[in-house]
């Protein structure tokens, strides 16, 4: 039996990739465990997203109904403002600061409006970054990862080379472990790179869905302190 016989016979009939990590060199084990470190805290915020802003449509739903159908606004607003509303902050922003420029004297009914539409717009603006705020690390793996899995790919290549200087052996058998490793490391970099980058682009759009929500509703608001304004 020849030498590529026995090296048919003893290789693996098929991927183990847990085989792949565990031989693989220890920068690129650092590598990996970095790189799925990262995919499970994308799908956890992807997960915890997802559920946090169904919650949140819900509650403010709610709370528009209750807002724009009972006449107690003070009531509605200290119910809903205990619990994490963007509707009921952005209302509460607006008939705040209306309520400051009657207390004042309305002298100025035109720059009173416009301090109410700042506020208002300012209170949106801060709701759309608080809901945004963990998606920027989706946005980061989603370029990083496939660098990161592109460095562990290098490193694998390398050691390849240098094992190939140790034994003075430019076989197969030699080459292809340390190249094995280097390529797993770049479908790791790009398991954890894919998802983030769809589910970044995906929660975008929603967050800049319920942003425009938040504005038609802040327009509504607006419009009704105008009102009050003119009687």
């Amino acid at each position: 039996m020849t030498v590529l016989d026995l090296l048919a016979v003893s290789a693996p009939t098929r991927l183990d990739p847990v085989e792949l990590f565990f031989d693989a060199d220890i920068v690129v084990q650092l590598v990996i465990v970095g790189l799925i470190l990262a995919s499970i805290w994308t799908w956890a915020i992807i997960i915890g997203f997802s559920m946090r802003m169904g919650k949140t449509r819900r509650a403010c739903d709610a709370f528009e109904e209750d807002f724009w159908t009972n006449e107690d606004t003070d009531g509605v607003l200290d119910a809903r403002r205990r619990k994490d509303n963007p509707s009921a902050r952005v209302a509460n922003a607006g008939i705040a600061e209306f309520r400051r420029s009657h207390k004042a004297g309305l002298k100025d009914p035109v720059a009173a409006r416009g301090r109410v539409a700042q506020a208002l717009e300012g209170q949106v603006a801060n709701e759309s970054d608080r809901l945004a705020n963990r998606l920027n690390f989706l946005a980061t793996t989603g370029s990083v990862a496939p660098f990161v899995g592109l460095f562990g790919t290098v490193w694998g290549i390398m050691n390849s080379f240098f094992q190939i200087g140790m034994q003075q052996n430019s076989s197969l058998a030699v080459v292809a472990p340390g190249i094995a490793e280097a390529l797993f490391a770049t479908a790791i970099g790009l398991f954890a790179a894919i998802p983030a980058v769809i589910a970044y682009n995906r929660l975008s759009n929603t967050v800049n869905g319920f942003e425009a929500r938040l504005h038609r509703f802040g327009d509504r608001v607006h419009a009704a302190v105008s009102r009050e304004m003119e009687r």
